[in-house]
């Protein structure tokens, strides 16, 4: 029996979708999420990171949080955050400064930060700080995550 044109045309669909499930699927294995864990100094502060390693076998890190209170509010204050990542063989290593602002038409403080580094990441730590090159996380971290 042949197969008709309607027939023909549904295989061709449902593979076409099974197709791009597929790459989707894949794609989003590539990529890790990390949320921060409700803190006990800013405990209004949400956020997250996703690492996505690339063709260079780096890791790209894009991380975002909301209601952040300015650094100089903390108690002690502090000038600015400072992002950590803690990786399992080289400790807890620098990755930026975070810059907390306001939103466009909101009154919201947003901060984010996409940067590359070589060392893979295990969890990611906010500190309060002073300097923005200081060399290990201070007594004030802010933030910490847990892998989901």
């Amino acid at each position: 029996m042949k197969p008709n044109k309607k027939s023909r045309l549904l295989s061709f669909a449902c593979n076409f979708f099974v197709l791009i499930f597929a790459v989707m699927v894949l794609q989003s294995c590539n990529k890790e999420k990390y949320k921060f864990e409700i803190s006990s100094v800013v405990p209004a502060a949400e956020g997250s990171v996703e690492v996505k390693k690339d063709g260079n076998e780096n890791y790209e890190i894009d991380l975002n949080v909301t209601r952040l209170a300015e650094p100089n509010r903390l108690s002690p204050e502090r000038k600015l955050y400072v992002v950590w990542v803690q990786t399992e063989q080289n400790g807890d290593k620098n990755v930026g400064q975070l810059k907390t602002s306001s939103g466009f038409l909101s009154n919201t403080l947003k901060s984010s930060l996409s940067t590359v580094t070589s060392f893979k990441p295990v969890g990611f730590i906010i500190s309060a700080e002073d300097d923005a090159n200081v060399q290990q996380p201070g007594d004030q971290v802010v933030l910490r995550t847990s892998k989901n």
